[in-house]
């Protein structure tokens, strides 16, 4: 751009890009309490969720598989370009899955949605990037990051509340207005792009990186982990990703116009910053298939209740996203990150410590009673919010400007592929541990079993059971834990730990 905006202006741009932000993260979580009303009209049977599932991972595979190239567009032919067309795909999504007449049509839309969605985050990193030196940035990138996570806390009961009022259809009714209203905040709040270069898009490496992208979320998604670690498809699809990930590289080789040209970014922070993301995705992906299942399994919760559960952590995810950018201006991206990973960690070795009876439990602080379950997950979901801002910033400051549209992209999917191997992997290593401990457990029957002794079989079945997943979930959580630390390790890579941006010869 040929002059940076007055503050204002600047101030209003990162407004209304957050908004933007908050909107594709609604739709994100906006199906999780709407999916037995969608079953319903769509004739699938209540006893068959597995059915329905490819409402949730169309979403998440356009959200990842077009990410990175949207990313380079936006260096190439300006964020406010990228913004407003993702905002009308975005409109365009909503419209075909609200008025789908079938499950093929809804996950259509959803696939559309998806891919407009996903890049608006790393776009409004990049926008941030663009309007803000790098010692100003990561506040602001926090309260992006913040936006983003906060979508995870109100998608469900903002999903709930309008399916309650109008039905399900109004979730993606109701987004047609609300992207107008965007698009107009965008024209009028974005500074324009006319000073920036039209380049070339990789648009043959873009498309060989999402389709490796697609085919790893497709390969990876098992609606039943209980039989198999991988669905029935997962490795013939898996071979294909890497097949098409090694056609992307051997492309980029050869390609005048690259994705992301490594020859200019400052690779140890930046592969650390990627590092720190994917364990993140880990530990963030154990937490939300696994406090809402405990929650039903040995607190005895319903849905509803789980999902309550879980708000502690997400709120708490979308509080550390926003601390974490005004600590990364005090005391710099590493600390921040290393910082928020090890709390990360002690929190996830005091939640795989608790008790059998975790919803009677407390901390006796001095004259206070704090219930042990709420303080743990606030603990964890705000250390891994503090790493958003700084591995962020990160990212950008190892960067030409050039780059940070797919930089920025670079980091969520990471985040992404990590949340993805890691219910791969630690639903398939909790499966294997359940049927260990399980093993010799077998559910007593009534025939010759007098009416009280049969009960009282079947209450130490029960119970046998539910310490065995009380096990179980103390293990993973311990994983969890070592994920973290892990990640603290890596974060030694991103660099000095002031806050200020790599000089060029750094960045060489």
């Amino acid at each position: 751009m040929s002059r940076t905006p007055a503050l204002p202006r600047r101030r209003l741009a990162a407004g209304v890009s957050s908004v933007a932000v908050l909107l594709a993260a609604l739709d994100a979580y906006v199906v999780v309490t709407i999916m037995v009303d969608v079953m319903r009209d769509m004739g699938i049977p209540i006893e068959h969720p597995e059915r329905a599932t490819p409402i949730v991972t169309a979403y998440l595979l356009g959200y990842v598989a077009a990410m990175p190239l949207l990313g380079q567009l936006s260096d190439r032919v300006g964020r406010t370009r990228v913004i407003q067309g993702c905002l009308l795909f975005f409109a365009a999504g909503s419209l075909v899955s609200a008025a789908a007449p079938s499950l093929g049509v809804l996950v259509a839309g959803r696939l559309i949605q998806g891919a407009a969605g996903g890049a608006l985050l790393p776009v409004t990193f990049a926008v941030i990037s663009d309007l803000w030196e790098a010692r100003s940035r990561p506040l602001l990138l926090g309260l992006v990051g913040g936006a983003q996570e906060m979508g995870s806390v109100l998608g469900p009961l903002y999903g709930a509340a309008l399916a309650a009022l109008a039905g399900w259809r109004s979730v993606f009714w109701i987004n047609l207005p609300l992207a107008a209203l965007a698009m107009f905040a965008v024209r009028r709040g974005l500074p324009t792009a006319s000073s920036r270069r039209e380049l070339r898009v990789d648009l043959g490496g873009g498309l060989l990186l999402a389709f490796s992208l697609g085919a790893l979320v497709a390969g990876l998604y098992n609606p039943d982990p209980s039989q198999a670690v991988l669905p029935s498809w997962g490795p013939p699809v898996l071979v294909l990703a890497a097949l098409s990930l090694a056609g992307f590289f051997a492309w980029e080789r050869r390609s005048p116009s690259r994705l992301i040209d490594l020859s200019t970014v400052s690779l140890r922070p930046f592969l650390a910053a990627l590092g720190c993301s994917f364990l993140s995705g880990v530990a963030l992906m154990a937490t939300l298939v696994d406090i809402p299942l405990l929650a039903r399994t040995l607190m005895g919760e319903d849905s509803l209740g789980g999902a309550l559960v879980l708000s502690r952590f997400l709120a708490a995810l979308a509080i550390g996203a926003v601390a974490g950018g005004m600590l990364t201006r005090r005391v710099g991206e590493r600390l921040v990150t290393a910082g928020g990973l090890f709390l990360a960690a002690f929190a996830y070795w005091l939640i795989s410590q608790w008790p059998m009876e975790i919803g009677q439990a407390v901390y006796q602080l001095g004259p206070f009673a704090v219930p042990r379950m709420s303080l743990d997950l606030i603990l964890a979901g705000f250390g891994l919010g503090l790493i958003i801002a700084p591995l962020a910033s990160v990212a950008l400051g190892s960067s030409t400007p050039d780059q940070h549209g797919v930089v920025s992209a670079a980091v969520v999917v990471a985040r992404m592929v990590g949340m993805l191997i890691g219910i791969a992997a630690l639903g398939a290593a909790g499966v294997y541990r359940f049927r260990q401990l399980t093993k010799d457990l077998a559910p007593p029957l009534p025939f010759e079993l007098s009416p009280a002794e049969f009960d009282r079989q079947l209450a130490a079945y029960r119970a046998a059971v539910r310490a065995a997943l009380h096990v179980e979930y103390g293990e993973l959580f311990l994983i969890t834990a070592v994920v973290c630390l892990v990640g603290v390790v890596v974060a030694a890579g991103l660099g000095r730990p002031e806050g200020t941006p790599l000089t060029a010869s750094e960045a060489g």
